[in-house]
This record gives C-alpha cells, structure tokens and sequence, in this order.
C-alpha cells in the first residue's frame, strides 16, 4: 500500500476519532490531514526510540507501556498542530485506541482488496 494511501487512512480514523471521542477536536479536513502526517511522524521517531528505551518496562507490563506512549505521542502531536486539541490524558489515551483499531481495520480491508487485484 502507498504512503499516500496510509497517511488517508490515518486521516480517515482521526476524523472517526473526532466523532466518537469526546475530548478530541479537530477544526478542519486541511487540518486532519495535517494532524495525522504529524501523529505519524512523531510515532515514526520518538515514539519507537521511548517505545526502545522502555523495552523492561514493557515486558513487566505486559506491553501497557505502549498504551500510553502512544497517548502521549497523541498529546504531543496536538501540541504541534493548531486547530487539533485534545483535552487530556483519558481523550487522547481513548483517541490514540480508537485510531489504532480503525486505521487497522482500514489497512486489513485495504490490503485485502488490493491483494485481489494482482
């Protein structure tokens, strides 16, 4: 699948987000699109290196750890966009799930039909 294609797809769960999360404001589509280029880019670096550095404690977890790295990998990217605010550690813990789970389901309903076409 394209990078273009996945950054859509992350705008698409993000805009899901803003509709079922209460806590998670976005003001418009040109800033969705932004927000999700920044959420994925700030996963991409820092994310995985505080993901890596908390690797002991994420085996005692049980990998919880990542649960909230990305929660506050969400709240950071809301830092870095204007117009995309979110109002607190629960909103973007729940934002950043809902993201995860909807972006994946587009990604293995995506993958599936562009396998078929080959």
């Amino acid at each position: 699948m394209s990078l273009i294609l996945k950054w859509i797809v992350s705008a698409i769960a993000l805009y899901v987000v803003t509709q079922f999360i209460p806590g998670v404001h976005v003001s418009t589509v040109p800033t969705i699109l932004l927000a999700a280029l920044v959420i994925g880019l700030v996963n991409a670096t820092l994310g995985n290196i505080l993901k890596l550095l908390t690797l002991p404690i994420g085996c005692l977890t049980l990998g919880l750890s990542s649960l909230i790295i990305n929660a506050l990998m969400f709240l950071l990217a809301a830092k870095f966009v204007s117009g995309f605010r979110v109002d607190g550690f629960v909103p973007a813990l729940l934002g950043s799930l809902v993201m995860s789970l909807v972006s994946g389901l587009f990604h293995l309903l995506l993958g599936q039909i562009f396998s078929e076409t080959k």
